[in-house]
């Protein structure tokens, strides 16, 4: 199979099925360095640092970064990984629009809502917790790659987030990059 077509399943099956954002593409991403090699996982820490940190979706922006990588700089590899991203999201849309207007008030349609949300809560805690593992092990679970510096600004980060709530994200941004900076990180 070419790597066109390739890209164009992979993240048609991501767009599908990536259900709570940006985040829930992450797992789509690990499977696509096992199964591909597009990417390493220092590459995905990467994209996903630059994907958080300029705008527009996260999920949209790694998709495009892996679309024009995995073709050698192509932007026409870009668009078109980003496009099958969301051409799900857009039919499902569509299908759903018109399936709300007639059922909205269904008991089975809001138990089927309610029921997606753990699922969507768990693709999003095993993002965040292979983000975690890769920042603060070095991608293994053993003492001998734990890195204390990530670590420590990892809980001075969370805390400050948690303690100053309208603490604009774009500081907290700013604020690693520059530590990132001082610290040669």
């Amino acid at each position: 199979m070419s790597i066109w077509i390739s890209l164009i399943v992979e993240f048609f099956k991501t767009g599908l099925f990536a259900l709570g954002g940006g985040l829930a593409t992450i797992p789509f991403l690990y499977a696509m360095i096992d199964a591909y090699g597009w990417f390493d996982e220092t590459m995905l820490m990467n994209m996903i640092a630059i994907s958080e940190s300029t705008p527009g979706a996260m999920g949209v922006n790694m998709a495009t970064y892996v679309g024009y990588h995995a073709t050698g700089g192509s932007i026409l590899g870009g668009i078109i990984t980003t496009l099958s991203l969301v051409a799900p999201s857009i039919i499902v849309i569509c299908i759903i629009a018109q399936f709300l207007k007639k059922f909205k008030d269904s008991a089975y349609v809001q138990h089927v809502f309610y029921g997606l949300r753990p699922a969507v809560a768990a693709m999003i805690a095993s993002a965040g917790l292979g983000i975690i593992l890769q920042v603060i092990f070095d991608g293994t679970l053993s003492l001998s790659s734990f890195i204390p510096l990530h670590f420590v600004l990892f809980l001075i980060i969370l805390v400050l987030s948690q303690i100053f709530k309208k603490l604009h994200p774009i500081a907290l941004i700013c604020l690693c990059a520059v530590l990132g900076i001082v610290l040669g990180l």
